[in-house]
This record gives C-alpha cells, structure tokens and sequence, in this order.
C-alpha cells in the first residue's frame, strides 16, 4: 500500500494485543493499542481505517466504546469475543459494530476480516465521491441524504448511522422500487460471499436502520419488506 493505514485495537490482554500487532505491522499497517475501550476512545481519529475491539473489558466494555465511538465515527469496527450466539452478535450490531469474531480464531481469518472492512470502507468511500457527480442529494418521503457528506437527516434533522447502515440505505435508495433480496444486500455492501448464516447480519442491520428512521405510529414506512423476495424503498 502507498500510505499506511491505521489501525487500533483494544483488548485488556496484552499478549492478545502484542500478537495481533506484530501481524498487522508485517502486512504494513499502522497499529495503536488501547487497554480498554476509555483508552481506545481517547486514541480514536480520523486517520484511524479500522477499529478492533474486544467485548468484555474492565472500566469500559467494547460494546459501551462503539456506542461512543458511532456518535462522531463511522470507521469500520471489528468485534473481538469468546461468545458465539447469535443474542450475542445482536447486540454488537446494536451497538454498531460491522463484524464479529470469536475467540479463539485463527490470525489469517483475523487478517482476512480486517483487510474485508477496510477495503469495503475505501470502496464506499470512494463510490460516494463518484455519486457525487450525479447527483448530490437523495431524496425520498421526508428523508434526505447527502452523498457528498455521507450523512441522512430527516425532517431535516440529523439520523446518525454506522456505515453498514448508511451503505444499505443508500442502495435501497439508489434504486427505488427495485427489490433486494438478502443475498443481494449481502453481496453488494459486504461485498463477501453469501452464506445463510448472513441472513441474522442483514436482518439485524435493517431492523436497526428501521429503528432510526421510523416512527412508532409508522412502522415500516420507509423500508417495505416483500414477503419472500426481500427489501425495497419506493
């Protein structure tokens, strides 16, 4: 890579985070260390491409750091944690995270996950740029997102949202009345192979887009769901 991207991960063991450096050092990355997610917070910038976190720390959890980190961010975060049920993973994508991986893992899945986000945030970052020579604003109901800022107001108030969330908005969006399977939304902002087990990520992404833009009186308004075919925005 031309410049060097960065990295920060936070996890309270420090063998844990010794190796996981060393790895992402040889593969030419940039890396600060937190020891918890108070400290991972405090080290936290623009220049930062991808945030590893693990869940369970002392002082402030990985989970309570990304709530605070997705106030003001919307870089690419990687959850790191020794539970595996899908309850558990829900609650990392609530709180904002973008993927997850149980302990014990292996360094090349590790190092394929992280290069995956950071790769998929440059590619969207770069698409928004190319939109922006369409067309600046998007318009739909009394929704409105600013694709040369990356940001969605409605009512002209400001919806703040993770990047996956952000992403899957502005392709429903883009594509008005089209229908997206999951698969489709799957492939198209992970930018992965789609497997079953994707189903659970997707759904819990949409649910929580749902869940910023609706109102109670309203449920479902924005985002229609076409029985057995998928998602669409009209």
């Amino acid at each position: 890579m031309n410049e060097k991207q960065t990295i920060l991960i936070a996890d309270d063991d420090s063998e844990i985070r010794e190796v996981i450096r060393i790895l992402l050092e040889n593969e030419g990355y940039l890396v600060l260390e937190a020891i918890n997610g108070s400290d991972a917070l405090s080290k936290m910038t623009p220049a930062v491409s991808l945030i590893i976190l693990d869940v369970m720390m002392p002082v402030c959890s990985g989970i309570d750091a990304c709530v605070e980190l997705r106030k003001n961010y919307m870089t690419p975060v990687l959850f790191l944690t020794a539970k595996s049920s899908d309850t558990d993973k829900v609650v990392g994508f609530n709180a904002g995270g973008d993927d997850y991986l149980v302990k014990p893992f292996s360094y090349t899945e590790l190092l394929s996950r992280a290069k995956a986000l950071i790769r998929r945030h440059s590619t969207y970052n770069q698409s928004d740029r190319h939109a922006v020579d369409r067309f600046t604003m998007i318009y739909f109901q009394d929704i409105r997102i600013d694709t040369e800022t990356k940001r969605v107001y409605k009512n002209e108030e400001e919806v703040i949202l993770t990047e996956i969330e952000y992403q899957i908005l502005l392709l429903l969006s883009s594509n008005r009345k089209k229908i997206f399977s999951v698969k489709n939304i799957y492939e198209t902002v992970w930018q992965e192979p789609y497997f079953a087990s994707s189903n659970n990520t997707v759904n819990v992404h949409i649910r929580n887009l749902r869940k910023k833009l609706e109102d109670n009186e309203q449920p479902n308004r924005y985002i229609l769901n076409i029985w057995g075919r998928g998602y669409r925005i009209d």
